[in-house]
């Protein structure tokens, strides 16, 4: 293996990949990069400031002077870690509505393209593979059924306490599927170059197996 190198992971929402990620950053002991908690850490220094995200000005010059990195599990914004601090629906609101923003997104890919040079990373998310980092040195797509990874999710929500129905859990992933695909700023879609796993019926062990084994 090279010395530094970049590990992406695309695909639909329930398919495994943050976890897949996390394992597969551990076994090989290189950072992982929660690309969301990224836009959680903005949120969260635009709430800290008072911006709103109809704000344009103020929000780009609070950009410019934003640093975010991830050492060892933590988020360091600012050169401060924030883990707790950026996990509370509040924050998650703001998150969701910053990354709809146009400068934000541009900004934190710069952030998540210069992590990628300087050391080994491994990313999760929609259009890593496509668009943040598109000379990976190794690209996977995950997949499942939706039935699959609706299962996934409503169990997660029910151990969250949560009363919701599994049809509702699918009809959302679904929603989700064409949303993703179907969005004009770099949709969902497996790279040319990335090697295809289909999760449906594996363990999280078999599924980070199968990913090391290409890697190593």
């Amino acid at each position: 293996m090279k010395e530094i190198f970049r590990i992406a992971i695309d695909g639909p929402s329930g398919a495994g990949k943050s976890t897949i990620a996390k394992g597969v950053a551990s076994e090989l002991r290189i950072d992982y990069i929660d690309t969301g908690a990224m836009y959680r850490a903005v949120g969260y220094k635009m709430k800290q400031r008072g911006i709103g995200v109809d704000d344009r000005d103020a929000l780009l010059r609070m950009l410019e002077e934003t640093t975010i990195d991830f050492v060892k599990g933590d988020i360091i914004l600012d050169g401060q870690v924030v883990n707790d601090k950026i996990r509370t629906s509040e924050i998650s609101k703001m998150a969701s509505a910053c990354s709809a923003l146009p400068e934000v997104r541009s900004k934190l890919v710069d952030i998540q393209r210069e992590m990628g040079t300087r050391k080994s990373v491994i990313m999760d998310g929609r259009d890593i593979g496509t668009n943040v980092l598109k000379d990976a040195e190794y690209k996977f797509f995950l997949t499942a059924s939706a039935e699959e990874r609706a299962s996934r999710r409503h169990k997660e929500l029910l151990e969250k306490g949560e009363t919701i129905s599994f049809e509702e859990v699918l009809a959302d992933i679904k929603q989700r599927d064409y949303n993703d695909t179907n969005r004009k700023l770099n949709p969902l879609r497996k790279a040319e170059d990335a090697i295809e796993l289909d999760t449906t019926g594996l363990t999280i062990e078999e599924v980070t197996a199968n990913v090391l084994k290409e890697i190593r």
